[in-house]
Order: structure tokens, then C-alpha cells, then sequence
């Protein structure tokens, strides 16, 4: 059995001396320490499984000693030892979060070796479950926030189809920004945003979904396409959290009866097009990331082939994991390679980002650290 490191906090040395006397006889596996004030204790409470309180000490009285001491315990039980026969007092201890309540004169070695021993243990069980309850509430908030995230596509159309694709790098501990979003204006105008908050955690996911909502109101709204990222710039700088917090961002605008699409990006990975069988990045003229020195991002008209196309959009997170040839990152061109391989065009097109991102894995030698958003917008049923 291992051994307990027990701090007894008490001030009269007869009752000291029994208790350690006690625990002798039991042969009780316990190092026991004594400080004779709360203060004593607060430096004496390193690597302590188990206090035991008198709640008569010259600094601390009553329930509030034993507030005082809970407060500094930690992972450590805490079990109340006095020579008080109050059973008011004992259940008031316990619900201010006591392990146990015990009068001096009324236990042997036998029973205070178990309480001590049974304290620690439920004191253990109380630090599991409430660690088990965080846990459960942060998957929770992740759920919400991954939600807001990734909507539904707003769109009536059927010149175009819109398949999505998410997988978080929770795996890994990490909950990321990624967003995207597809809104319909009008009968012509198809509008789509992926986007990457710099960092992982609760605060950029949530930064991630003010944008995406922002982004949506503004598309909307009716605000012209060429002042979208500039007022979308304005609420990323407004709501962060710091002013290194960054976003890209990948804009997309199709004109759908012209067959031709604009396109903006602010720092982010170029869209991808697979037409005629091939896969080519589209040469889009770069823009500097969201949040760091305002600047319109510059458009790309580009016209596109045919009535049989496919575009791309994604994060970031699909592109940086490695090939297995040292330190070299997949990026652009690896995706455009895996996507003309000869198995490519027979993947049917709603399973096409699931497929890229198992093959992604396998030349990353194991699951991709960050998270992965898609985007692939179609018009027809080829490539």
C-alpha cells in the first residue's frame, strides 16, 4: 500500500501526540506532518495527500478556518478533526466540502487510518469526475462552436452543386477558426468564403464564427463585392482577442450565367480547378492576410472553361502536413498531384474531399495536425 503524506494542522501538542500515537499502533502507512497555524500549514501543504483540521486554531476558527484551508488544499482531502460533538457542525463542514467529519475522543487507530485512507480516495473521485464534467463541457462548447462554423449552404440553384467537408485536429488537442460559407444573391450570384483564425482554441473558433455570420450578413446586406474583406477586416480587428490574431481568407464570387468567377484571397492557399481531366491552382493574384495592414484584396476574373468544372477551396490544414520526403510540406502543387493521380477521377465528386484527405494522411504518415475545411463547388457531373 502506498504511503500517505498526512498534514496535521493543531495547536494543542496533547492532542498532537495521541494522534500521531494513535496512528503508531494502527501501523498506519502515513508520514505525518504537524504545523500548529493555518499559517504554518500554508507552507507545509506541498506533496500533502490528506489534512486533518482542528477547527480551534489561534488564526482560524470554525467554518471559516475550514474555508481558508480549503481554499489552499488543492488535490489534497481535507477531514476535520475536533473535539467538537456538534452533528450541525459536522454536516455544515461536509457540505463546505470536508471529506469527513471526526471527534477527537470518539476514534481509534483502526478508524482514523480508514477515514484518512477512504478520504483520499473519495477526494481522488470528486477530482476525476469534476475533471470528467470539464471535459464533457468543453466537447460540448466545441460541438456549438463547430456548428456556427460550418452552415448550411443558402443557395436554390441546381447549375451548381456545393459539397463540404470538416475534420477537426481535436485529435490533437486542438480546436481551430476554420470557417466557410456558400450564399445564393439572386438568381446570378453565387458567393463563397473559406477562412482560417490564426491559432487553436475556444476563442479563435468563436472569433471564426463572428466572421463567418459577419460575412453572410454582409453578402446579404447587398455590400458591394470589392467592400466585403475590407468590412470584414474591420470585425476581425474589432473582436479579437490581440492584435497578432490574424485570418485568411478565400473568396469566391460566380457569376453563374457567364460561366466566370471572381476571385479574392487575403493570405490564404489558391483554389484548385479540375477541368478536362486535370487539376491546376488558379492564378490568383495574392492578398495580405486580414488584420495586419489594411489593403483590398485584389480580384481574379477567371473564366471558366466549360459547362463541366470543378473548383476547390480549402484550408490550409490539408496542404501542411508532410510527404514523407523530410520536411517537405504537400502544399499546392502535391494537392494538384494527388488529384490527378490515376485513381482521382474515379472518385464521385461528393466523396472527393474525404478521399484527398485519407490521401493526404497517408503521405503525411498519419493524421493531419490541424483542421481541414472544404469547400468543392461543381457544375456538371465530370471534371
Amino acid at each position: 500500500m502506498d504511503r500517505l503524506r498526512v498534514l496535521l494542522v493543531e495547536d494543542d501538542e496533547g492532542d498532537a501526540f495521541l494522534v500521531r500515537e494513535l496512528l503508531s499502533e494502527a501501523e498506519a502507512p502515513f508520514d505525518l506532518a504537524v504545523a500548529t497555524s493555518m499559517r504554518a500549514a500554508t507552507s507545509m501543504m506541498r506533496g500533502v495527500h490528506c489534512v486533518l483540521l482542528d477547527l480551534g486554531l489561534p488564526d482560524a476558527e470554525g467554518i471559516d478556518g475550514l474555508r481558508q484551508l480549503l481554499a489552499m488544499a488543492g488535490s489534497a482531502a481535507v477531514c476535520v478533526l475536533t473535539g467538537r460533538s456538534d452533528e450541525h457542525l459536522g454536516v455544515e463542514a461536509v457540505a463546505e466540502g470536508a471529506q469527513d467529519y471526526l471527534v477527537k475522543g470518539q476514534v481509534d487507530g483502526v478508524l482514523l487510518t480508514r477515514a484518512l485512507r477512504y478520504a483520499v480516495e473519495r477526494k481522488r473521485a470528486d477530482e476525476n469526475a469534476r475533471r470528467l464534467r470539464e471535459v464533457e463541457l468543453r466537447q460540448a462548447e466545441s460541438a456549438r462552436l463547430e456548428r456556427g462554423l460550418l452552415p448550411q449552404p443558402l443557395m436554390s440553384t441546381d447549375a451548381l452543386q456545393v459539397h463540404t467537408f470538416y475534420r477537426s485536429g481535436r485529435a490533437m488537442g486542438l480546436l481551430g477558426g476554420d470557417f466557410f460559407d456558400v450564399v445564393q444573391v439572386g438568381a446570378d450570384k453565387l458567393h463563397v468564403i473559406v477562412g482560417d483564425v490564426c491559432g487553436h482554441g475556444a476563442e479563435e473558433a468563436a472569433l471564426g464564427v463572428e466572421l463567418r455570420v459577419a460575412w453572410r450578413a454582409l453578402v446579404l446586406a447587398g455590400v458591394p463585392e470589392e467592400q466585403v474583406l475590407g468590412s470584414l477586416e474591420q470585425v476581425l480587428m474589432t473582436e479579437r482577442r490581440a492584435r497578432e490574431v490574424f485570418a485568411t481568407v478565400a473568396s469566391v464570387v460566380l457569376d453563374i450565367p457567364a460561366n466566370r468567377a471572381t476571385v479574392r484571397l487575403a493570405g490564404h492557399p489558391t483554389p484548385v480547378l479540375l477541368s478536362g481531366g486535370r487539376a491546376e491552382p488558379v492564378a490568383a493574384k495574392p492578398g495580405i492576410v486580414l488584420g495586419v495592414r489594411p489593403r483590398p484584396a485584389p480580384p481574379t476574373v477567371l473564366e471558366l472553361p466549360s459547362d463541366d468544372w470543378s473548383l476547390l477551396m480549402y484550408t490550409d490544414g490539408l496542404i501542411e502536413g508532410h510527404t514523407g520526403n523530410g520536411v517537405e510540406r504537400l502544399d499546392v502543387d502535391g494537392l494538384c498531384a494527388l488529384l490527378d493521380e490515376p485513381a482521382g477521377p474515379g472518385v464521385p465528386l461528393p466523396a472527393l474531399p474525404a478521399w484527398l484527405v485519407g490521401r493526404a494522411e497517408q503521405a503525411n504518415g498519419g493524421p493531419l495536425a490541424d483542421d481541414v475545411a472544404m469547400l468543392l463547388i461543381s457544375r456538371g457531373g465530370d471534371r
